[in-house]
């Protein structure tokens, strides 16, 4: 009830009054507007409870409105309770026994108090009775659980608010059910019956209605071997609610015993199933017999046997023997065996004729499938030859068509057909596997063969079997590679977990190679992502790295549902699509600002901001409140909020403005993730104007003793616009109210006042004026006196420090002398320490003050102060400064940032973060505060979203329930681990920085999953062992179960060659947890290095240390080049460089030459083995002039390499010089000497001349002297340089850039042996002996040790004595055999044996040291052996082998030999023509030579 007295009524009779209130401090508005002039009392209706009200009153006339009353004290209405029920009330089933109720509180204005909580109540829908109530005691809380329901049950639901008045309106009834469980009965009155052999029949009933616990789904048909229970087969049926349910379950086992029952299920799950029953189903015919065999084989018998059919399909009552002539379908018999007989003796057969003959099993349901064979009578059956001539055809990708050419049968019938291939991996040492069988296809030459892997090489080989048995394997056949696919199956594993507020990540485990189906570079994945709630098209990413395990979707809307699917693809096409998973985005903050944001000055010091809510789709979580950004513009630097708790409040009031001042102001929303948007664009609001605030810095710049002039500025808060100014003054003696008042204009800044008495005080008052009226007067005195000066600074300058906070401080200060001049104001001047600069606070502090707060200082900061005062005359010195002052410390301004937490185990996250500005620590940090959480499952919030359909609902529910733990942690650190978490469960982690006064604001909240972390340690026990020349088989044992991290998903295999890692390293990925891998392809014989690291699906975990392996040698690869040089007429040099991939440990060379076509009908083939792979170079002495040669080389290892082939043509070259003229030799005591006369010469001038030499039987030539400068025209060398006693024929050769000429003609036989001393002759010795006998006897005596030292004397340094034995074996169809066997031959040395004793030549070996001096110093005795064996073969033949040996002393520096170090012995084969035009025959000489060092030749035997 609200009265008033009647008011003077101003002459006018009042019309009506106007009532106005103000709810809670809001601005006044009209609330009776017309209230009778004869009322002076009312009662006031419609207001709220629980909310403060004050009331004032003016009256109204025909003039206007008069002034209002004084307004009332403020009145709180009680409390009452809430006179709305809470809205949007959701229900949605939890589980099968509880049911998720979310709701929003009642309007705000229908509170009618402060809320204390909800009661909901709850009862089974559509029955009476009471309901069940929860309390839920915080007003806070929007949500409950309701649980301990019955299955599948309907409940309706009811919420009602509570204050401290009582319980409000309940709601609208919603209803829900609980979700379904599985039934609790089994389906009734099972029947089963067998119908056939493979066929159970099922009759049954529905369980009762109340234990099925939701909606049948259906019914599922169970039968399992009585045997093998595991081996369970299920069928589906739908449920039909008409009468008796049937079913059947087929394709069962024949005369099997199953057991039987019938279930019923719910979408959840199945329920119990039916009491099982035996039913046995029905005989059938049997299988064929096995193993069917022939034996005892006579003209006109044999006995056949046999094994009971795997397949017995009933109980066997017997066996039926049928026989027939091959061919002759009128001649069948038939015999009936007992079930015990597996064997049977077929008599009256036909000798040498071929029978077919079948052998079934009977039961009671006929006989079954005949198993037959043919034999012929008389003839036992063999094992069966090899099929031939595999030729592939008709490749597809999972397919081909092998024709073949049968192999030899066996004498019987061909009964099955393998087919066995090498898979992926081909080669000599690759397994084969077995591929496809055809049986009973005897006559069969085409096999397709199924079932093949696409984009795979493949080498096919078959066998044949008859009854014996298997035959050998044929020949392989090419290799192939069956043609591209589509992948056939999807990425496993296929998880989605929330990324961030706009991504997703996926997780797969990537298809194995096996699975391409294509080139691997063109294999990739496709993810396709959409929103089920809406009926937009799906977007895709597309991934093309083949190994990629994860993927993250970016862009996406925050707090959405996705549904996302994978599937993969190559060239040709893609594959099916995975299952749909769901993943959520996180909560983020609202995209969008709020909408229709208003303004409205409700007075000079308040504004009434209005808003709309964000849009549905922009708020991304649940909005928590409001906050409004306001800032006088040009004024504030930034900007303040005022927050407004709660997202049904849309209004604030903004109060404690500046008068008349221009704001800015936006709203945003916020989230628990933070704030969103603000509101664009800025809304400008300014204040309502007000009387204003005093001018400031007024000072008399001029005194006079009659007159003053007045200086001023205008208000610092002028709360208007200045309509003009007031001076008014009076005698400080004089009546406070005889001012003489003077009014100015705004824009007026100073006033002189005259006529005033002299030495007389004067106090002046100056005031501003808006159109609110006159604001506060600044008063001040003066004295009407010249005899002033300025002010002496403050003093006593003290800041006590009860007055310091953390942003504030209070200066005292004690004035100093005024000068004559009354202080006007006071400045003062704050500076930062350390090195800040002195910073005007303020310049307009009261002349009467004597102490000022000093604020928006910051916290923790030391200051120092000074004070300055002005008068009329000007400004005072700065005071001296404070002491330091420091102020208080305050909570830290911002929380650490850059947080991250990641998964460190399976039950830990490492969290990091950065600290907070050193600026906005605010004081000493003590440490950081860590807040986590545990939150609701993303399983289980997709199942809500499911359901509710609902988002704000959601929203509601997906607040994290569960209250934060906290730890606290070090300031000196930056990371912490948080441990024993659960596993698998999202957790939210919250950071602060703290110091001795409090927390900072939070971190924005950070989401992580527990339960996956990579492995922490590598795999253990790594073994490299080499399988072939291009295979490592490498095993391991996986990392410790404790380091694990998680279920291991497969391996990374890295391997490179131990000399060039960043060449040649490779990575195998192995998404199996196998342990065991075969690494191929390698090189060959070289070093590995093999590391190996486990992976998860959180990651990689470290690699293990490097374990090396080698792979076995192989044939090496050809040699790197073929070269010729020296080619003369008869003898060349051939060199060759080592392998550039030696594959193995280099053993030797082999070089094959022959000539291109037959030379005089003889084809000659030379192989000379070069052991060791120091020497590359060979001496080819026994050319034929003009013929090209084609040589060959290979390389050895443990086997020999491919060949490198090229062409040579003997000399003499084109363009080379004619042969020397008139050759000559000479010979005197001690030398020989050959001239000779320069022949015509080729293209170009002659350069020099080349000497060779040959024994004169049958000896080969070899070069004796080169290099010889082209002006000479003989040459000299000593007889003590070449071998005594052996005869030797001359010629010369001249060389030009073209090459070697031909040859001279041979000089004339010369021999090499020095004359004999007579004293030697027999003629001497006879005279000697007829001079006396004792003279003679001692003469002989001395002539006798004489000569026996000059005749063994040589140039050696030693006798030697050669061995040969030679052995020559020419069979040539009718041609005799030649032998010479066993010739020993005693020589002086070793170049040569006396003359007619020597057996014929043979070249100096290639082991021996090359020189390249012009002449050999002398000759070498060696010991010669040799051994050689002709074999005649037919041209076809491809080698025939002959053995060589010989040794040879070690030479001295000097020797002839020593031109020919370089060739090995030659063993040549000739071919003739026989007579009458026979075929020519082949006669291959093979010889070994071994170089075991320089000075040495060890010869060797072929084997």
């Amino acid at each position: 009830m609200l009265s008033w007295v009647r008011p003077f009524d101003g002459n006018s009779p009042v019309l009506y009054y106007i009532v106005e209130l103000s709810e809670n401090n809001s601005p006044w508005k009209v609330h009776l507007s017309n209230v009778g002039p004869e009322m002076t009392g009312i009662t006031v209706r419609g207001l709220t409870p629980a909310r403060t009200y004050q009331f004032r009153v003016c009256a109204v006339n025909q003039v206007g409105r008069g002034q209002y009353s004084a307004e009332t004290s403020r009145l709180m209405l009680p409390e009452e309770p809430p006179s709305a029920p809470p809205k949007n009330i959701v229900a949605s089933g939890r589980t099968n026994q509880s049911i998720m109720v979310q709701w929003q509180p009642p309007p705000e204005t229908e509170h009618n108090g402060v809320l204390r909580g909800y009661i909901l109540r709850y009862r089974l829908a559509g029955l009476p009775g009471e309901h069940q109530q929860r309390n839920i005691t915080s007003p806070e809380v929007n949500y409950c659980l309701v649980t301990e329901l019955i299955i599948w049950t309907q409940y309706e639901i009811q919420v009602a608010a509570y204050n401290g008045a009582g319980l409000g309106v309940f709601s609208r009834a919603v209803t829900e059910y609980t979700l379904q469980g599985v039934p609790t009965a089994p389906p009734q009155n099972v029947q089963m019956e067998a119908v056939n052999s493979t066929t159970i029949q099922f009759l049954w009933n529905p369980p009762p209605q109340q234990f099925i616990n939701g909606i049948n789904q259906g019914y599922k048909l169970l039968a399992w071997p009585a045997e093998v229970p595991e081996a369970t087969t299920v069928v589906t049926i739908a449920p039909d609610f008409h009468g008796v349910h049937h079913g059947y379950i087929t394709n069962l086992k024949k005369f099997t015993a199953y057991f039987a029952s019938v279930l019923c299920f719910t979408t959840p799950g199945d329920g119990p199933p039916s009491t099982p029953q035996l039913i046995w189903t029905h005989e059938d015919k049997p299988g064929a017999v096995g193993h069917l065999s022939f034996t005892e084989i006579l003209d006109t018998s044999l006995k056949v046997s046999w094994q009971e059919p795997l397949e017995k399909n009933g109980i066997i009552t017997g066996y039926q023997v049928s026989w027939e002539v091959y061919g002759r379908n009128g001649s069948r018999l038939t015999h009936t065996l007992s079930n015990t007989t597996h064997e049977y003796k077929i008599k009256g057969l036909s000798s040498l004729t071929t029978y077919t003959i079948d052998v079934a099993a009977v039961t009671t349901a006929g006989t079954g499938l005949a198993t037959s064979s043919t034999i012929s009578s008389g003839v036992p059956p063999e094992l069966p030859g090899a099929p031939s001539n595999l030729v592939i055809s008709n490749i597809s990708p999972r397919s081909a068509t092998l024709q073949f050419r049968p192999g030899y049968d066996g004498k019987t019938s061909i009964s099955r057909w393998i087919v066995e291939g090498q898979v992926g991996a081909i080669g000599d040492e690759e397994e084969w596997v077995s591929l496809y069988e055809e049986e009973n296809e005897p006559d069969a030459q085409t096999l397709e063969i199924p079932n093949l892997t696409p984009y795979t090489h493949y080498r096919f080989r078959m066998r044949q079997v008859n009854i014996v048995g298997s035959s050998p394997v044929s020949q392989s056949s090419r290799v192939i590679q069956t043609l591209q696919a589509p992948p056939d199956v999807a990425p496993t594993s296929v998880t989605v977990r929330t990324a961030s507020e706009t991504s997703l990540r996926l997780r797969w485990v990537p298809l194995p190679d096996s699975q391409y189906n294509g080139n691997p570079e063109s294999v990739g994945y496709r993810i396709k992502y959409w929103r089920p709630d809406l009926q937009a098209p799906s977007l895709t990413q597309v991934i093309n790295d083949r190994l990629e395990r994860e993927f993250t979707i970016e862009g996406l809307e925050e707090w959405t549902e996705y549904e996302l699917q994978m599937q993969a693809f190559n060239a040709i096409g893609a594959g099916p699509w995975s299952v749909a998973v769901r993943g959520r985005t996180r909560e983020s903050v609202p995209s969008a600002a709020p909408e229709n944001v208003s303004a409205e000055a409700v007075s000079s010091t308040q504004i009434l901001l209005t808003w709309a809510s964000v849009p549905e789709q922009d708020q991304n979580g649940l909005i928590l409140g409001y906050k409004v950004l306001f800032r006088a513009k040009d004024l504030d630097p930034e900007p303040r909020s005022h927050v407004v708790r709660g997202n049904h409040s849309q209004s604030a009031l903004l109060a404690g403005l500046r008068k008349f001042v221009l704001y800015e102001l936006q709203v945003l929303a916020f989230t628990r993730i933070g704030n969103g948007v603000p509101s664009s664009p800025l809304i400008l609001e300014r204040t309502k104007d007000d009387a204003p605030g005093p001018p400031v810095r007024l000072v008399f710049p001029e005194v006079r003793l009659t007159s003053v002039r007045i200086v001023w500025q205008p208000p610092e808060e002028p709360n208007g616009i200045i309509l003009g100014y007031q001076i008014a003054y009076r005698l400080a003696s004089s009546s406070p109210n005889t001012f003489t008042t003077v009014e100015v204009g705004a824009t007026v800044r100073q006033f002189t006042a005259t006529e005033l008495a002299p030495e007389s005080a004067y106090v002046f008052r100056l005031s501003a004026k808006t159109r609110q009226g006159w604001g506060e007067p600044l008063e001040a005195t003066v004295i009407t006196t010249e005899k002033r000066e300025r002010p002496a600074p403050p003093r006593e300058l003290l800041v006590p420090q009860a007055e310091v906070t953390a942003r504030s401080l209070r200066l005292q200060w004690v004035p100093g002398s005024d000068g004559a001049s009354p202080i006007r104001y006071f400045t003062v001047q704050v500076r930062e320490l350390p090195r800040g600069e002195w910073q005007t606070y303020s310049s307009s502090i009261s002349h009467e003050a004597t102490a000022c707060a000093v604020e928006r200082l910051r916290p923790f900061t030391s200051y120092k102060l000074r004070l300055k005062a002005t008068n009329d005359i000007g400004d005072s010195d700065f005071s001296a400064e404070t002491d330091a002052v420091t102020t208080l410390q305050d909570v830290p301004g911002e929380p650490p940032s850059f947080i991250s937490v990641t998964p460190h185990t399976t039950s830990s996250v490492l969290i990091q973060w950065r600290p907070p500005r050193d600026e906005s620590l605010n004081g000493l940090l003590q440490g950081y505060r860590i807040y986590y959480r545990e939150l609701e499952s993303e399983a289980s919030a997709a199942t809500v979203s499911k359901t509710l359909k609902t988002p704000s609902a959601l929203r509601a529910e997906l607040t994290a329930q569960s209250s934060f733990k906290t730890v606290n942690s070090s300031s000196t650190l930056t990371t912490y681990e948080l441990t024993h978490l659960k596993k698998y469960r999202r957790y939210e982690v919250i950071l602060t920085a703290y110091n001795i006064i409090g927390e900072s604001p939070a971190s924005a909240p950070v989401e992580v999953f527990v339960g996956e972390a990579a492995p922490a340690m590598a795999p253990q026990n790594i073994q490299v062992t080499p399988l072939t020349a291009s295979q490592l088989e490498v095993t391991w044992d996986p990392p410790p179960p404790e380091s694990q991290n998680g279920n291991i998903q497969g391996y990374k295999v890295y391997y490179w060659e131990a000399e060039s890692q960043n060449e040649t390293e490779k990575m195998k990925v192995l998404f199996l947890p196998e342990t065991m891998v075969k690494l191929k392809n390698l090189t060959s014989h070289t070093q590995y290095l093999v590391s190996i690291s486990a992976f998860n699906a959180a990651g990689d975990g470290p690699q293990s240390d490097p374990r090396q392996g080698r792979t076995h040698q192989a044939a090496p690869g050809t040699p790197s080049f073929l070269a010729f040089s020296e080619i003369t007429s008869t003898t060349l040099n051939v060199s060759w460089g080592e392998p550039a991939a030696a594959n193995g440990v280099l053993q030797g060379y082999r070089v094959v030459y022959e000539p291109l076509a037959p030379v005089q009908g003889v084809s000659k083939v030379v192989t000379v083995d070069v052991n060791g792979n120091w020497q590359r170079w060979l001496k080819v002495r026994d050319l034929t002039k003009g013929v090209t040669y084609f040589f060959r080389v290979q390389a050895r290892t443990i086997a020999y390499g491919p060949e490198l082939q090229a062409n040579v043509t003997a000399g003499p070259a084109e363009g080379s010089p004619g042969s020397p003229r008139d050759v000559l030799v000479t010979k005197s005591a001690s030398e020989l000497t050959l001239q000779w006369t320069e022949g015509n010469a080729g293209r170009t001038p002659t350069t020099g001349y080349v000497i060779e030499a040959r024994p004169s039987d049958e000896g080969l030539w070899d070069m004796f002297v080169k290099d010889i400068p082209r002006s000479a025209t003989s040459y000299s060398v000593s007889l003590d340089k070449l071998r005594q006693g052996v005869t030797y024929e001359f010629r010369v050769v001249a060389v030009n850039q073209a090459g070697y000429g031909e040859p001279s003609s041979p000089s004339m036989a010369v021999s090499a042996q020095v004359e004999t001393p007579f004293y030697e002759e027999w003629w001497f010795l006879l005279v000697m002996a007829l001079s006396s006998l004792i003279v003679i006897l001692l003469v002989v005596f001395a002539l006798v040790l004489h000569g026996q030292n000059r005749r063994y004397r040589s140039c050696s340094t030693g006798k030697s004595i050669s061995n040969m034995e030679e052995s020559v074996t020419l069979d040539n169809g009718g041609f005799a055999a030649l032998e010479l066997n066993s010739r020993h031959l005693n020589v002086k040395n070793t170049f040569s044996k006396k003359n007619g004793t020597r057996s014929p030549p043979r070249p100096s070996p290639g082991g021996l040291h090359y020189s390249d001096e012009d002449i050999c110093n002398k000759y070498n005795g060696t010991v010669l052996t040799e051994s050689a064996n002709l074999k005649e073969k037919s041209v076809d033949a491809s080698e025939s082998e002959g053995t060589d040996s010989e040794s040879e002393d070690v030479p001295p520096q000097h020797s002839f030999v020593n031109h020919y170090m370089s060739d090995p012995t030659y063993y040549n084969s000739w071919k003739r023509r026989a007579p009458g035009g026979r075929a020519p025959h082949r006669f291959i000489l093979f010889s070994v030579l071994s170089l075991p060092s320089l000075n040495s030749l060890c010869v060797e035997p072929s084997v």
